[in-house]
């Protein structure tokens, strides 16, 4: 790989997403249809957001935009991607204190035409309250949660991909490939309005200068490192010379099983790094990549202070670089202690003043 695309890199940046059942218990927020496409809502949810933020954590640079009333596309302080599994055909399931639960649709067969989705009914829902946002502002903000190629599949076609894999490996290829087709037509799209793709997919990246093209790959902790290569690998191969700077969002435990396979890609500036992986044995792999350190949101219920203080400076050293780590916790629920959090936030604020000291 060459070098990491990014010309201004922040030191050890650190974002929480907190999940609906947090906010609902917490704060009364519903998400129900008309949060993610109402756009009244829409506005004055983001909003809502960005004060409770600030009350509780501003001092670390949370809710920032708490005075502001911005048109933001999607739901950038939630992990809810579902919209691209509705635009090809699967169910979602709206919840009062849940993301949006997408229903598999088992479609039969794997034909599947990329021009579909947009004409399906909720990406003409996405486009009015997209016009309706741009008409009022003059302008759009945010993005939406794209996913991934597999992900996708597996929402569409269910466990039936995996064989066949192996029992029709040409079909398959062509139906990853009509769905790498719709990703590249709504983030580029996306793009083109709101400058950004990724912010919804993770957090973090909204701290870099340089909008980060970031591909989930969530599911790929179920597949062997030779499938990703038969299957999936071009697609990376191919975004990472076309979107950069170029990122994967992986959030199992596995990501150091796939390590080798990364480092051949052409680029590979931002890794989202799932809890458990071992960040010694990607960074060995990935000198240049960003780390992105994902932290449990189930674990740091039990932890105490000290031990969530304890569990980032061991990752940090492991990261072996502080211009090329980051830290975050997604999905903490009701169940977190503010004082948890908190935490999270002094610790890597310590760490930061510790590598700026150093410079």
């Amino acid at each position: 790989m060459t070098e990491n695309a990014f010309s201004n890199i922040p030191i050890l940046p650190v974002e929480i997403v907190l999940a609906p059942a947090w906010w609902f218990h917490n704060e009364g927020l519903t998400f129900d249809e008309a949060f993610f496409f109402d756009p009244a809502r829409r506005v004055e949810s983001e909003q809502r957001m960005e004060k409770v933020l600030y009350e509780r954590w501003g001092r670390f640079g949370l809710g920032s935009d708490k005075d502001k009333l911005l048109p933001v596309v999607g739901a950038v302080h939630l992990a809810a991607g579902f919209m691209l599994s509705e635009m090809l055909g699967c169910k979602v399931e709206y919840k009062q204190d849940a993301p949006p639960q997408v229903i598999c649709s088992r479609r039969p067969g794997l034909q599947l035409s990329a021009s579909e989705a947009f004409d399906s009914s909720v990406y003409r829902k996405f486009e009015r309250l997209a016009s309706a946002l741009k008409g009022q502002f003059g302008y759009l903000a945010g993005d939406v949660n794209w996913g991934g190629i597999l992900n996708l599949a597996l929402d569409v076609r269910g466990e039936d991909i995996f064989m066949e894999m192996f029992d029709r490996p040409d079909e398959v290829h062509r139906f990853l490939g009509e769905i790498a087709a719709v990703i590249e037509r709504f983030t580029e799209d996306m793009s083109r309005h709101t400058g950004s793709t990724s912010i919804s997919v993770n957090r973090t990246v909204r701290h870099f200068s340089s909008p980060i093209f970031l591909h989930s790959t969530c599911s790929h902790t179920m597949i062997s490192v030779a499938d990703y290569e038969r299957f999936l690998f071009e697609y990376d191969a191919r975004w990472s010379r076309k979107y950069r700077p170029f990122g994967i969002h992986f959030c199992g435990g596995d990501a150091h099983r796939f390590a080798e396979a990364f480092a051949r890609l052409p680029h590979l500036d931002f890794l989202d790094v799932g809890w458990g992986s071992d960040v010694a044995a990607l960074r060995k792999r990935l000198a240049n990549t960003f780390l992105n350190i994902r932290l449990s949101p189930v674990e740091i219920i039990g932890n105490t202070c000290a031990e969530i203080e304890q569990t980032i400076l061991r990752l940090a050293g492991d990261s072996a670089n502080p211009q090329l780590t980051g830290f975050c916790c997604i999905n903490m629920d009701e169940k977190v202690a503010d004082e948890k959090i908190t935490a999270i936030f002094q610790t890597v604020e310590e760490l930061r003043r510790n590598a700026l000291d150093e410079r």
